[in-house]
């Protein structure tokens, strides 16, 4: 192994200055033809990407509009089929009612019958 002299260090040292500062000057300047079309396929990129956005955004509202409709709807119907339990609840009970007053007045007429059954034989 050799050991460096001042210069030799001194030579190392400016070639690597001279090399860095290489590294950041030459780099590739790019054609302004080349720079314009990727501008331009950047731009129509950022529009489809835009427009398939608004179609999704589009499409999330229709869907929302959609279920709002069938939960309309089916609540609609809910409250039909509640209009028409109520509606056949009472037609029961008026139905229960009526059967209950026409037993009764035909127990009343048996009870009737045999007390007047019954005054009949005592007589």
């Amino acid at each position: 192994m050799s050991i460096p002299n001042h210069n030799e260090r001194r030579d190392a040292a400016l070639a690597a200055k001279k090399a860095m500062l290489e590294k950041f000057k030459n780099k590739p300047t790019v054609d302004p033809a080349i720079a314009a079309e990727r501008a331009e396929a950047a731009k129509a990129r950022d529009d489809r990407r835009a427009e398939a956005e608004a179609r999704r955004k589009q499409r999330i509202e229709e869907e929302k509009l959609q279920r709002q409709l069938e939960a309309e709807a089916k609540a609609k119907a809910e409250a039909e089929a509640a209009v028409q339990a109520a509606k056949d609840a009472e037609a029961k009970r008026l139905a229960d009612v009526e059967a209950a007053e026409q037993l009764a007045a035909e127990q009343k007429a048996r009870r009737d019958l045999k007390y007047a059954a019954r005054k009949a034989r005592q007589k």
